[in-house]
């Protein structure tokens, strides 16, 4: 189930207000071009400015629109344990395929209370649930032992790992081997963590690029290195490109100028600057003639 590229989608807005019928088109654009998966209410999907109701009908309409048809991983994470326990307990009732919990931000727990959260919430529900470790968003970094003491909770099965280091993977497989999957959550490392073990990502650029992401992916979980290789240097200045601002200004910007959301975010989020936004459209039109 947790494998090949999976989409962080962006949560687009009109005049503040959540766009369910473009949300919609975005979910069927990615089914047609063969995403593997889809993660509602992410980083990617602004979840922190999300209220509880709006969580809830995001994730409804995702499952809605796509359930059964690929796994939806919903966001569930938050600095409050009970809260993060909350939000996961109504995935699993709203029939979600897998929960991802990124490590709690602003409080900075040690890692005895990052294995506590963590162990406590899967304690609380029997869905599936995805770690979610980036430390440059949250201040902690969640260590390979402790994701390894997590490994004995039985429905904890993998994580989302975003740390930016191929040597904290290599410390990860060698303590969890395949207790545990790994996901990239850097479109840019994607293929090095393959080449590591890692089963695919959950990935920002796969909102613009779905087919050629999803293609790279299925090239190197079969083998196909080279064509792997091939794809990955014909991305990376789009994956370069989606972190010049803040994630998700850059893609949400992209998607805009190909007409596919309204150019608007929740504040503290705000339109990039000019400089940005005219290298997003060079970089658009070089994927555009690719």
């Amino acid at each position: 189930m947790f494998s090949g590229s999976i989409v962080a989608i962006v949560t687009p807005f009109q005049q503040g207000a959540f766009d369910k019928k473009r949300y919609i088109d975005l979910l069927e654009f990615q089914l047609e071009k063969g995403t593997h998966g889809i993660v509602p209410c992410g980083c990617t999907g602004e979840a922190a400015t999300l209220s509880h109701n709006e969580h809830k009908i995001v994730i409804d309409a995702t499952l809605q629109t796509i359930g059964g048809k690929i796994p939806v991983i919903a966001g569930t994470g938050s600095n409050s344990t009970n809260e993060a326990i909350m939000l996961t307990q109504f995935a699993e009732s709203a029939g979600a395929n897998a929960a991802l919990i990124i490590t709690p931000y602003y409080n900075k727990p040690t890692q005895e209370g990052l294995y506590r959260h963590y162990a406590t919430i899967a304690e609380s529900t029997t869905i599936p649930i995805i770690l979610y470790n980036v430390p440059s968003r949250t201040g902690v970094n969640l260590l390979p032992e402790t994701v390894a003491r997590l490994m004995t909770c039985a429905n904890i099965v993998a994580i989302k790992e975003a740390g930016g280091s191929l040597d904290h993977v290599s410390r990860l497989i060698n303590l969890c081997g395949d207790r545990c999957t790994i996901l990239s959550g850097d479109d840019f490392l994607t293929l090095p963590m393959m080449s590591l073990g890692a089963k695919g990502v959950i990935s920002v650029a796969a909102n613009v690029c779905p087919k050629e992401t999803s293609d790279m992916v299925s090239a190197a979980l079969e083998g196909r290195w080279e064509e792997a290789r091939r794809l990955h240097h014909a991305l990376y200045p789009l994956f370069r490109g989606l972190f010049l601002e803040t994630n998700p200004i850059p893609v949400k910007t992209l998607l805009a100028l190909e007409d596919r959301i309204l150019e608007e975010w929740r504040l503290p989020l705000c339109s990039p600057s000019e400089k940005t936004k005219s290298s997003l459209r060079s970089l658009l039109d070089l994927y555009r003639k690719a």
